[in-house]
C-alpha cells in the first residue's frame, strides 16, 4: 500500500506540465531570439519576451497554461519559472 501511496504521489508531484519541460537546468540560451527559439522547440507559445535586471522573461502559454519564464542572461540558464 505504502508502494501506491508514493506512485500516486509522483504523479501528482509531475502533473504540472511546466514542472516536466522546464527547470531551473534549463538552458535556452542568452539572447532573446534564442530563448524564443527554445521555447517554441519545446511546444510553448510565446506571447512576448524582454531583457531586463540582467534576465530575459519570456510570457509563455502551454496547454492553457500561463507562465512567466526567466532567463539568466549570462548562464542561459532559467533560473525561476512562475505559473498563473
Amino acid at each position: 500500500m505504502k508502494t501506491l501511496s508514493l506512485v500516486a504521489a509522483l504523479a501528482l508531484a509531475a502533473a504540472p506540465v511546466f514542472a516536466m519541460d522546464l527547470t531551473t537546468e534549463t538552458v535556452l540560451g542568452t539572447t532573446e531570439e534564442a530563448v524564443r527559439t527554445s521555447l517554441k522547440d519545446l511546444g510553448y507559445e510565446v506571447r512576448k519576451t524582454e531583457a531586463e535586471d540582467g534576465k530575459i522573461e519570456a510570457y509563455v502559454v502551454k496547454d492553457k497554461t500561463m507562465a512567466e519564464v526567466y532567463v539568466d542572461l549570462t548562464t542561459g540558464k532559467v533560473v525561476k519559472i512562475k505559473t498563473k
